[in-house]
C-alpha cells in the first residue's frame, strides 16, 4: 500500500482508504458484524484512512470502527475522519457554529472511543456557511481546545471547495469525483495544490455505477438511497449516482469498458483513474463486502492507466455524462 502526504499535515495516509457509509445507513440492510468486518478487512489490507460521519446511521459507523480499533488496540495506527454538521438544517447557515456543533463533537469522540478526532470535516454545510468566518473560527477553537487535531471540509460543488480552502485552518477538502465526476480537475485540483491542501476522494465507483456489477433494471431496497433519492429528494442528488441519470450511466459505462485494461475489473480501473492524477490524496470507496475491501486496496499496487483509456474516458465523459453534470458540481 502506497502513502500520501495530506495536506500540509505532516501525517501520510494510504492512498487507497475506506469510505463507511455503506456499512453505517441509507445502504439497505448490513449487519453490526458485517460493518465491524469490512472495518477489519481494511486495516488487514494496509488500509490506514478511515472516513466516517456522525449521520452514518446515526453515529453507528462511527461505533463500529471504534469497536475495531479498540479490540486491536490500534487507534494509534488508523488516521480516522469524521464528520459534523449535516443534522442541521440545511437553510441555517447560521447554526454552523461553536454552541451548536460542540455537542455533536462530542457524541463523535464517545462512539470512536477517543480524547481527540484525527480530522474533523464540516460536512457539506450550505453555501452560505463558507462565507461565514465564524464558522471556520469554530474549527479553530476545536483545534485549541484539543479535541481535533486537524480540520476540513466535505463539498458539493467545487466553488464550495475553492472558497474553504481560503481559510488557514481548513487542511483537506473531500469531494466526489471519478470519470463521471471530472470537473473538480479542472476546477479545484490546482488550486488545492498550491494551496497545499488534501484532497479526499469520495463516491469514486458513483454508487456502484462505475463496479460493473449493477444491471439496468437493478432493484434496490426501500432504506437505500439509490432508491429514495433518484431525483434528490431526501439530499444532493449529487450523492447518488454522482448526479447521472441510471440509464445513462450504463449507457457511458458500456461505451468505456472496451477501452479499459483486461487485467482488472472496472471498479478498479475507475479507482486507477482517480489515483492517476497526483493531487488526490487518498480515495475512499465504500462496501459491505470484506473482498471488496482487499480488491480495492490492491489497485494502490496497480499501475497507472494508458494514456489511450485516460483519454477515452474522456471523451466518454463528454460524449454521454459532460451535460448532466458539469456545470452542477
Amino acid at each position: 500500500m502506497h502513502h500520501r502526504r495530506l495536506g500540509s499535515t505532516d501525517q501520510h495516509v494510504s492512498e487507497v482508504g475506506l469510505g463507511t457509509w455503506n456499512i453505517g445507513g441509507s445502504w439497505g440492510d448490513v449487519s453490526d458484524e458485517t460493518g465491524r468486518e469490512v472495518v477489519r478487512a481494511a486495516l488487514d489490507a494496509g488500509i490506514d484512512f478511515v472516513d466516517t460521519a456522525d449521520v452514518y446511521g446515526d453515529g453507528r459507523s462511527e461505533s463500529h470502527i471504534g469497536h475495531v480499533l479498540e479490540e486491536r488496540d490500534a487507534h494509534d495506527d488508523v488516521f480516522v475522519a469524521t464528520k459534523t454538521g449535516r443534522r442541521l438544517d440545511p437553510h441555517e447557515a447560521d447554526r454552523y457554529n461553536y454552541e451548536t456543533l460542540r455537542p455533536q463533537v462530542e457524541r463523535s469522540l464517545e462512539n470512536l472511543g477517543v480524547d481527540s478526532i484525527d480530522l474533523l470535516q464540516l460536512h457539506c454545510p450550505p453555501t452560505e456557511a463558507y462565507y461565514q468566518p465564524d464558522t471556520f473560527e469554530m474549527l479553530e477553537r476545536f483545534e485549541e481546545e484539543g479535541i481535533v487535531e486537524h480540520a476540513g471540509v466535505s463539498v458539493e460543488k467545487v466553488e464550495e471547495a475553492e472558497k474553504a480552502i481560503e481559510y488557514d485552518v481548513v487542511e483537506s477538502v473531500q469531494i466526489i469525483f471519478n470519470p463521471f465526476r471530472q470537473r473538480p480537475r479542472e476546477r479545484f485540483f490546482e488550486a488545492a495544490n498550491r494551496y497545499d491542501v488534501g484532497i479526499i476522494v469520495r463516491v469514486p465507483y458513483a454508487s456502484g455505477l462505475l463496479t460493473g456489477a449493477l444491471d439496468r433494471d437493478q432493484e434496490f431496497a426501500e432504506d437505500d438511497h439509490r432508491n429514495f433519492n433518484r431525483e434528490g429528494e431526501a439530499f444532493d442528488v449529487g450523492e447518488t449516482f454522482a448526479g447521472v441519470p441510471y440509464e445513462t450511466g450504463h449507457d457511458a459505462l458500456e461505451a468505456m469498458e472496451p477501452h479499459l485494461p483486461d487485467d482488472r475489473s472496472t471498479a478498479q480501473a475507475s479507482l486507477r483513474w482517480i489515483l492517476d492524477h497526483d493531487q488526490v490524496t487518498t480515495v475512499i470507496p465504500g462496501t459491505t463486502s470484506p473482498a471488496h475491501v482487499e480488491s480495492n486496496a490492491a489497485v494502490s499496487e496497480q499501475s497507472p492507466l494508458s494514456n489511450q483509456a485516460h483519454g477515452a474516458i474522456r471523451d466518454v465523459y463528454e460524449e454521454y455524462v459532460y451535460d448532466h453534470v458539469h456545470h452542477r458540481w
